[in-house]
């Protein structure tokens, strides 16, 4: 009888052979997103009506990522930012449930048939060099070289590390036991599944836990084939906890990954018994024995039910689509005036772990974010109309709201995009991340700009300050010319980040907004001697033209963050980004 210490010694030893593994997934996903990150970004960018390449997509996503979790939070944050509808999103979903069956193959060919630990020093050997070059797409391929082989030496230390139940009897009789009562037995295996995928958060860690349970002959092939399908559930919850802080549409698609896969699971529960005879057959005839008498034959065998099920749970469900986007929207109903435009309001659907695509999701906030200030600059010109004092105190309230908004603003999406920073990005998402990071502060500095001129309007209106013709006409050229510039920023903003932009009409503008100021300015004291105005109209004049100027000089700021991009980037023009510019809800 073991010790408590040789206990508590194993336990750790099998956590820690399970995070090897488990960073060796999150490294190599990490590197082939930086390797291959614009061609994701293309995938997701290009989404058409057609079902089979969202399915398509989906399902190569997810063999680049080698985690399903990974690709259905990226899309429900893609819902999330409007980058994709919800029917696109649940043909991107069935496609990522077929590709995540890809990991249990190589898993069940390589991680057991072949002793990779051989190998797998002389790979790092290769890797650690690389990852010490100058060049990061050198040191990409290090870490991909690096996440492989640490995803088979972890695997290698699972085996060896968990407990050799052949030497406790009792262990071996209480599983079976357990599978021993038909389809109870059946469906606590499933919920062992579910459970086992929840804490693991990847369902192909659980599905390695599952393979060396049967491999080490613990549990037998229709248990296995349980606990696969409790496996497909027990992934929906990385998901669900993302669109937890969406909107609605991204709770949707949450929703629509776990009907989708709870269905599937029902379905091959009704004819669990004929599905594995099935397989069983199939296993057969490649030359395999039956997994119902041999251990060796059950990692395969578990790889072939593992992607029989979900092909033909896709190949089902494909057809009712419309229905279960319908009942997704019963249980899920969208609450009266809630946002139905897709639309960010704070960045909180994080994918982290995906920073390269994470940087169209942060785009498409920072336009949001430049267009609410857009709108809080239009409240500022409604406030030197003639309005009533009830009305010039409703729009001061609204320019402060909107202050106090663009403040937090600037913190979300500045800690999203430090987030995403502490991931492993490629050099062109750095230059984008980069300009992200000014361009939010330029923003902000505008909502400042916008704040002080309704505080001066509101000092004018206390102190019953008249502005005349004069000063009225001067001030609202200014505003012109201020508009015109915010239109500029927010065209470039909105296009595509090709590090060939034409900053020329941005200087132009730039440069009328200078020289007016600078007339406005050398005219000004001989206006107050003339009596053209008074002294203290003047004051806030001056006060209003140099906000004003000062709001020029950040919208030029951001068009110039922009054309820093010195590298080409595919994949962050979107017409859902485009659309962001004339969207008018607050």
């Amino acid at each position: 009888m073991p010790s408590f210490l040789q206990v508590i010694l194993s336990v750790l030893t099998l956590a820690g052979s399970l995070g090897i593994f488990l960073y060796g997934m999150k490294m190599l996903s990490e590197a082939l997103q930086k390797v291959a990150g614009d061609r994701m970004r293309d995938l997701l960018a290009a989404m058409t009506s057609n079902t089979f390449k969202r399915i398509l997509t989906g399902l190569m996503v997810t063999m680049v990522v080698q985690s399903s979790s990974a690709t259905t939070v990226m899309v429900v944050s893609f819902v999330n930012a409007g980058l994709l509808s919800l029917v696109q999103a649940v043909g991107v979903i069935m496609g990522a449930n077929i590709g995540t069956t890809f990991t249990a193959w190589i898993i069940a060919m390589l991680g057991f048939e072949v002793d990779l630990s051989a190998v797998t020093l002389p790979l790092i050997g290769i890797a650690v060099p690389l990852l010490f070059s100058k060049k990061n797409s050198h040191r990409s391929i290090g870490e991909l070289i690096l996440g492989f082989c640490m995803i088979f030496l972890g695997l290698k230390f699972l085996q060896d590390s968990v407990p050799d139940l052949s030497q406790y009897p009792s262990v071996l009789e209480f599983l079976a036991r357990f599978s021993g009562y038909g389809l109870w037995s059946v469906l606590l295996f499933v919920l062992i599944g579910i459970l086992l995928t929840v804490v693991v958060q990847s369902s192909a860690a659980t599905m390695a836990l599952t393979l060396i349970m049967c491999s080490n002959g613990w549990i037998d092939f229709p248990m296995a084939a349980a606990m696969v399908l409790g496996e497909n559930v027990g992934t929906t919850i990385t998901a669900l906890l993302a669109a937890a802080v969406g909107n609605i549409s991204a709770k949707r698609t949450a929703l629509f990954h776990v009907i989708f896969n709870v269905i599937g699971v029902i379905w091959a529960l009704i004819i669990f018994t004929p599905t594995l005879h099935l397989v069983d057959r199939m296993a057969q005839r490649g030359g395999l024995e039956s997994p119902w008498v041999s251990t060796t034959a059950l990692p395969i065998a578990l790889s072939l039910f593992h992607t029989f099920f979900n092909v033909v749970n896709t190949l089902i469900l494909v057809w009712f689509t419309p229905q279960l986007v319908r009942l997704v929207k019963f249980i899920l109903p969208a609450k009266e005036n809630e946002d139905e435009a897709f639309r960010l309001r704070q960045m909180r659907v994080g994918l982290v772990s995906t920073g390269e695509l994470s940087l169209l999701q942060a785009k498409k906030e920072t336009i949001t974010f430049a267009h609410r200030t857009y709108r809080m600059f239009g409240f500022v010109r409604s406030m030197l109309e003639p309005v009533s004092q009830k009305e010039l105190k409703v729009l001061y309230e609204r320019v402060a709201k909107y202050e106090d908004i663009s403040d937090r603003v600037e913190v979300e999406i500045a800690t999203y995009l430090g987030q995403v920073r502490t991931s492993r990005i490629s050099e062109e998402g750095s230059e984008i991340l980069q300009a992200l990071m000014k361009i939010i502060s330029d923003i902000e500095s505008i909502a400042d700009y916008c704040h002080n001129t309704a505080k001066i309007i509101m000092r004018r209106q206390q102190e019953n300050i008249f502005f005349n013709e004069h000063i009225t006409a001067n001030i609202n050229r200014m505003l012109d010319l201020v508009d015109s510039a915010f239109g500029i920023m927010e065209a470039n903003l909105s296009g595509p980040f090709t590090g060939r932009l034409d900053l020329s009409q941005a200087y132009e503008c730039e440069d009328r907004i200078n020289q007016f100021r600078n007339q406005l300015k050398s005219e000004h004291i001989g206006n107050v001697e003339q009596g053209v105005y008074s002294y203290h109209a003047g004051i806030l004049y001056d006060d209003i033209i140099s906000q004003c100027e000062r709001m020029g000089d950040s919208l030029i700021n951001i068009s110039e963050d922009i054309a820093e991009i010195k590298v080409q980037v595919k994949g962050l023009e979107c017409d859902a980004l485009n659309a962001a510019i004339g969207d008018k809800a607050s």
